[in-house]
């Protein structure tokens, strides 16, 4: 049992002795000027098939940059149908506003013949009644 032990605890020794760790330090700079600082900390040990583990960080990188190319055509596409909806609204905000000035002049205009429509009954019944009056 005692052998057992040893063993193990000598395999342990010599994995950890085999363990070969490095650290990074990113700094980077936000927009509202504020520095976030990033360390990581990559243990590597020599039971580990680092080739794997590059391809697969490379396949994970391609993957994530063809994503980020597709949200931005998205982006931009979704930015150009905006701008061609504003402006289409513009266009029909414009011919609205239009009609509504013509309305109000042709309105206003009417309000202006009939009030001299009216004036001039009353002066015609104030003639009238004067005359009127006077007999």
């Amino acid at each position: 049992m005692k052998k057992h032990i040893l063993a193990a605890f000598a395999v342990s020794a010599v994995i950890v002795s085999c363990t070969k760790s490095t650290s990074k330090t990113e700094k980077i700079e936000n927009p509202d000027g504020s520095v976030t600082t990033t360390t990581t900390t990559e243990s590597q040990t020599g039971l580990v098939d680092t080739a794997k583990i590059e391809k697969a960080k490379s396949d994970v990188k391609n993957t994530l940059d063809n994503t980020g190319e597709k949200i931005d055509q998205t982006a931009q596409k979704t930015k150009e149908n905006l701008d061609e909806a504003g402006k289409d609204i513009k266009a029909e905000a414009n011919k609205i506003g239009k009609d509504i000035k013509s309305g109000a002049q042709e309105v206003g205009k009417d309000v202006k013949n009939t009030a001299a429509t009216g004036a001039q009954k009353v002066e015609d019944a104030a003639k009238k009644l004067k005359e009127d009056l006077k007999r």
